[in-house]
């Protein structure tokens, strides 16, 4: 990845959002983002959430490190950051993602693999910031059946071991700092499982104070075709937003 000529490391003209609704029609594609690993935040996410609730040195957290956006981004902001995950055509990912070299990016990036149920690795209240996007139950399966891959589960099991995800983060997260979740929701047989405030709920009772709720809209809902003429058939309206959640410990 080093000799990889990039075109561009920074994006054009950002600006912090200053609202509860967060829109990117363009996805971003500076530095070495692309959209190749499925369901990947935008990187406009991580970015303004470690710019509004870190500082340059500080240690962030992404327990779900999946396509490692959360990586570049920290490193691009000079934030050191520690990313997790079970899976490790995850983790090479990160790794090949976060291979550069940029005169303005110092951020140092620790890729470890891990459950994010069980962080024994990092000490009590050593975290600055929890920046991460958990896979939506198992919407989208990121592995072959991989033991502890929380993407396999149906969505009753997958609450209750966001409990215990809930729980660590907490945990390692120092007191008066944030934590930033993104989450989905989904249906069933046509009704509305609302995903989301379950784990808003879940990290509520872990401890946490609810400081934000952004609505993040969707632009990769193609309302057309298939999902257009069941949508018509079976009366339901296509899913196009998404929570993400900033608590505060």
């Amino acid at each position: 990845m080093k000799s990889k000529k990039i075109a561009q490391w920074e994006p054009e003209n950002f600006e912090l959002e200053m609202t509860t609704h967060w829109s990117f029609p363009q996805r971003g594609s500076w530095a070495t983002h692309d959209a190749k690993w499925r369901g990947n935040w935008s990187p406009y996410i991580p970015r303004n959430i470690i710019l509004r609730y870190s500082s340059e040195g500080d240690l962030v957290l992404d327990q779900f490190a999946g396509g490692g956006t959360t990586l570049v981004e920290a490193k691009l902001l000079n934030r050191n950051i520690i990313g997790v995950d079970v899976n490790d055509v995850a983790l090479d990912r990160c790794r090949e993602k976060t291979d550069f070299e940029y005169e303005n990016a110092d951020g140092k990036v620790f890729i470890r693999k891990g459950d994010a149920r069980h962080l024994d690795f990092i000490e009590d209240e050593k975290i600055d910031l929890i920046c991460t996007h958990p896979p939506y139950a198992n919407i989208i399966k990121y592995s072959d059946g991989l033991e502890d891959d929380l993407s396999q589960l149906k969505v009753d099991d997958f609450l209750k071991e966001m409990k215990k995800v809930a729980s660590e983060s907490y945990r390692v997260l120092k007191s008066g700092k944030y934590c930033a979740v993104l989450m989905g929701d989904t249906r069933k047989q046509g009704y509305m499982i609302p995903m989301s405030f379950s784990v808003m709920d879940i990290f509520r009772d872990a401890g946490f104070t609810l400081k934000e709720l952004i609505i993040k809209e969707q632009h990769n809902c193609r309302a057309t075709g298939y999902w257009k003429t069941n949508s018509i058939k079976y009366n339901f309206l296509l899913i196009a937003h998404e929570y993400l959640f900033v608590f505060k410990k």
